[in-house]
């Protein structure tokens, strides 16, 4: 009856899960390419370095300690999932302690990181509903991304005390049933006395209700995940390996615009042919013209509040919040993203530049990229900025009155200057060079 009910949970959360990464998968495919996906060696160097080493988190060395010690309990705790998951399925208890002393290694890590992640999460709760740390605030936090948060961290403070739980009552088990003790049990061994007077069958009923509410938690956290900020969880580690790997600070140029430059320069230049079907616009007014990195950006955005802290432009006040162009792309996608897979043409006289993101904050930007050095996840807020300004720029004709004196020089002088190129010069005229 137990491997029936468990086959059953199983497949509900492996079908929702499933229909939800499908329509995720759809999202994806309304966007355009962003670059090819080369020097796989080089991205998993990065990999094991950002993602797995959390370099990026420990910049903020004890927040940060306690944020890596919770990533890595995570991966260690995963082991005993899997297990879970097979004795679930086939009736089996602890089937992988056949593995030996890397068992009793990995349970006895779980065991000490089910109270180490318990108590970190009890201090992120903390500092989110009591001290209320500055940089979790802003414009864009709204009281249900603050709920968002306080739910995830109370399911993993929930899915630790359960696992603690069962490790502490299957211990009591095996010692009032005289069998062998599988696994070792730093922390939960210290819990076993206090339960070992309980009857054989009180015991057995608490060591299932603790392993069913693990196991249920996770499946339940695994559905949430996609729909929560948390969702970082699963996304993160893709979005670091997928990093652009060019410099900080470099621009891509634009395909369309660099042939037309090479035409001018060179008309009788042979030029590969753009799709026309790529380019709609020049940069981006609304979510669509954007890249699916940008979009895998807004879904593994943690909402930590670090581009924003460093950022100058809002630092000295400005209403810029790199962590807002990710949160509203994200709910942009949220919002549009359904309605375009049913019909490309779809319109709901709303974007993402005006009605999500005002043209004040992207010109407050000084794209010095602190937020991108700073991002754990190394998600790239500028490439999202420079966009919009192109749109803005060549669609729209607005930009700020100084670039546009800028423009009008190049246009009209060839430079950035308000001299006629025949005068460039005058100001050298009166000025002796000896030869």
């Amino acid at each position: 009856m137990k491997q029936i009910l468990f086959l059953i949970s199983m497949l509900i959360t492996l079908g929702v899960f499933a229909w939800t990464a499908s329509k995720i998968k759809s999202y994806f495919n309304l966007l355009k390419p962003a670059f090819p996906i080369k020097d796989i060696s080089e991205r998993i160097k990065l990999t094991l370095n950002v993602a797995f080493g959390q370099s990026k988190i420990l910049r903020r060395p004890v927040i940060g300690f306690i944020h890596a010690l919770v990533w890595w309990g995570f991966i260690v705790i995963l082991f005993g999932s899997i297990e879970m998951i097979i004795d679930g399925l086939f009736g089996t208890e602890r089937v992988l302690s056949i593995f030996g002393y890397f068992y009793n290694f990995i349970i006895a890590a779980g065991d000490i990181f089910g109270l180490v992640i318990a108590v970190a999460i009890s201090i992120f709760l903390i500092r989110r509903n009591i001290i209320k740390v500055k940089r979790f605030e802003g414009i864009e936090m709204k009281k249900i991304s603050h709920q968002d948060a306080n739910i995830a961290l109370l399911i993993i403070f929930f899915l630790m005390i359960s696992l603690l739980g069962m490790n502490t009552f299957y211990q009591v088990k095996v010692i009032q049933q005289g069998g062998e003790m599988l696994g070792i049990f730093p922390i939960s061994h210290f819990l076993v006395s206090t339960f070992i007077g309980l009857s054989e069958h009180t015991v057995s009923i608490l060591h299932e209700a603790n392993w069913w509410t693990h196991i249920l938690l996770i499946f339940l956290f695994a559905n949430i995940l996609p729909y929560s900020k948390h969702f970082h969880v699963f996304m993160s580690v893709p979005n670091v390996f997928l990093s652009r790997l060019k410099p900080l600070g470099y621009i891509d140029n634009m395909p369309n615009i660099t042939q037309e430059v090479k035409l001018m320069m060179n008309p009788n230049a042979i030029i590969s042919e753009v799709d026309n079907n790529s380019m709609e616009r020049f940069g981006m007014k609304d979510v669509e013209d954007g890249n699916w990195k940008n979009y895998l950006d807004s879904l593994a955005c943690t909402q930590c509040g670090r581009c924003t802290s460093v950022c100058p432009a809002n630092i000295t006040g400005k209403l810029l919040s790199p962590r807002k162009l990710m949160i509203d792309f994200r709910a942009r996608m949220k919002e549009k993203a359904p309605k375009l897979v049913k019909d490309k043409n779809f319109d709901d006289n709303k974007s993402y530049l005006g009605d999500y993101i005002s043209e004040e904050e992207i010109w407050a930007c000084t794209l010095c990229n602190a937020c991108a050095q700073e991002c754990p996840i190394n998600m790239n807020h500028p490439n999202l900025i420079v966009e919009m300004r192109r749109y803005l720029v060549m669609e729209q004709a607005m930009a700020p009155s100084g670039l546009n004196a800028v423009f009008q020089n190049i246009e009209n002088n060839g430079a950035p200057w308000q001299f006629a190129q025949a005068d460039r010069l005058n100001w050298a005229k009166d000025i002796y060079i000896k030869q």
